[in-house]
């Protein structure tokens, strides 16, 4: 039974029929796992993140959004998901997992023409681009949650987890450079938190895995055997036009 949000004085009733954030239905976990077995089926070694998207998308009944430049990548109702998937060999012994999360260039945004000369000057920056970013989709979206999946193709081994998605305190960090010349941002404590690469302006996100991760495993499909495939469809030449 779906557990109702809590109402709030001065608060408008929400409207999402989403599942709470972090408890994310078996049926949706079984369609997810329909959809990697046929992806290893029609001979997909790896996953990619556009694939993974469109499946979390179809196994919600909700929207993917193939474009590059928005925040989101998955939208249903009020709610939004950025879905990211890492590659790792063990995903149930994963404790951190790394994720890409955007190009965000202090050049183009703040004018920085020498982001290595002042790296805290930079570091503010990068987390202002990403707070901005968060900002147009909350105006959008009352509900905003990073979708992981942690995956291991070969093993059919998989995790599975979400976290909501927030700004970022720039002054709560301190940037450093590091020895393969880019830039790190650690809390007071100093864990590791983001890395901004100068090549490519990429900005990862470290992150936590949660207590509340589903670990899957899932029997391994035979792949499918393409002659057998074009028998079936009875492919011959007709098919083929070749153009001059």
């Amino acid at each position: 039974m779906q557990r109702k949000k809590p109402k709030l004085r001065g608060q408008k009733q929400s409207r999402s029929a989403v599942y709470p954030i972090g408890e994310i239905p078996e049926d949706v976990i079984h369609k997810i796992a329909g959809w990697l077995v046929y992806y290893a089926y029609v001979g997909h070694a790896d996953l990619t993140g556009n694939d993974w998207g469109a499946f979390f998308a179809k196994a919600v009944g909700g929207n993917y959004n193939a474009s590059n430049l928005d925040a989101h990548d998955v939208s249903l109702e009020n709610c939004a998901w950025s879905a990211k998937t890492v590659k790792d060999g063990s995903p149930f012994d994963c404790q951190k997992v790394r994720f890409i999360s955007g190009r965000n260039s202090p050049t183009y945004s703040a004018g920085i023409t020498d982001p290595l000369k002042n790296p805290q000057e930079t570091g503010r920056a990068v987390l202002d681009i990403w707070n901005g970013r968060i900002d147009r989709v909350a105006s959008e979206f009352e509900d905003y949650r990073l979708l992981a999946l942690v995956r291991n193709m070969i093993d059919m081994k998989f995790a599975l987890f979400e976290a909501e998605i927030t700004r970022f305190i720039p002054g709560d960090y301190k940037w450093e450079m590091n020895k393969r010349g880019n830039l790190e941002g650690r809390d007071a404590s100093g864990t590791h938190h983001f890395t901004w690469q100068p090549s490519g302006s990429q900005f990862t996100i470290i992150k936590a895995m949660p207590a509340s991760v589903v670990k899957f495993t899932i029997n391994r499909p035979p792949t499918m055997d393409v002659d057998e495939v074009l028998h079936n469809l009875k492919f011959d030449k007709s098919w083929v036009k070749i153009h001059s």
